[in-house]
């Protein structure tokens, strides 16, 4: 256990709240996965799970808010982004249940959270958590899933994102990444902030994971049927996923989830709906 050296791009006000965190590191088959903690162990533990091409900064607007309200937080470097190893062998999100399983008993074990946990999975982070629960329905009281792929829904009016890294310049590097925040995860031009470019630009270099395809499948409606605590879902109103096929999404997850428990949209809000539109979000949440 040791403190977070917080990122350099972060505002005194955010470096002030977050500046209690501890850094946890677990492992299975030689990988390690890097966690970030905030809060006292004996409080009620919340798991946060980042988006694909994220990290642990995907919250960072999020976690002082939970751990103020007597949480206690912790967010993972999944597998093959941020500061956590590639695992052998994972090529997508199907890989991971097993590491996260294995990261929060050697937690639980050393006493830094008590369980079971509530799951908070955005983007990405929500596939994971979903199959997570599939393979460990003992794992957590209760799953709340935002912005979720792996519905089986398409829209095809989504505008494709731009490749970055061939580009010779950190100008045009950041064009690139500006349209992409706004094709995908950003509904307003005004949200895309000096904090939105800089979490975005640092998450996705260190993106290992880069080819995964399962989103695009109906992984998570195929798994819901099987997750067994309360689910709760949160989606922004203009989340490029599924703008305008809400009654298809909604249907789909009062047919397939037994325990789907509430269902909110954030409205003026895209993907990202948590940093875009904190305050409703964490009313929500």
């Amino acid at each position: 256990m040791s403190s977070v050296v917080l990122p350099d791009f972060l505002p005194p006000d955010l470096r002030l709240a977050l500046g209690e965190a501890q850094r946890l590191v677990t492992g299975l088959h030689g990988a390690h996965t890097v966690w970030h903690a905030w809060g006292q162990a004996h409080q009620p533990t919340v798991v946060l799970l980042h988006g694909g091409s994220g990290s642990w900064t995907h919250w960072v607007r999020n976690i002082a808010p939970l751990a103020e309200a007597g949480w206690r937080v912790l967010v993972p470097d999944l597998p093959g982004f941020g500061d956590s190893d590639l695992p052998a062998g994972c090529t997508d999100v199907d890989a991971l249940p097993e590491h996260l399983h294995a990261g929060l008993q050697q937690l639980q074990a050393a006493g830094v959270c008590a369980g079971p946990v509530s799951l908070v999975g955005f983007s990405f982070g929500g596939m994971a958590g979903a199959l997570w629960l599939t393979d460990y329905p003992q794992d957590a009281r209760a799953l709340v899933l935002v912005g979720a792929p792996g519905m089986g829904l398409t829209v095809p009016e989504r505008i494709p994102l731009k490749g970055w890294r061939h580009l010779p310049t950190e100008a045009l590097q950041a064009e690139a990444h500006r349209h992409n925040l706004m094709a995908l995860m950003l509904k307003h031009e005004r949200s895309l902030d000096a904090l939105a470019m800089a979490v975005h630009a640092a998450n996705v270099k260190r993106d290992r994971m880069p080819r995964r395809r399962l989103s695009s499948t109906p992984i998570v409606a195929a798994a819901l049927p099987q997750i067994q605590c309360p689910l709760h879902v949160i989606y922004g109103e203009g989340d490029a996923l599924y703008k305008g096929r809400w009654p298809e999404v909604q249907a789909l997850f009062k047919a397939q989830a037994a325990h789907l428990t509430s269902w909110h949209l954030v409205p003026d809000s895209g993907h990202w709906v948590q940093y875009e539109r904190t305050d409703a979000f964490q009313l929500a949440l």
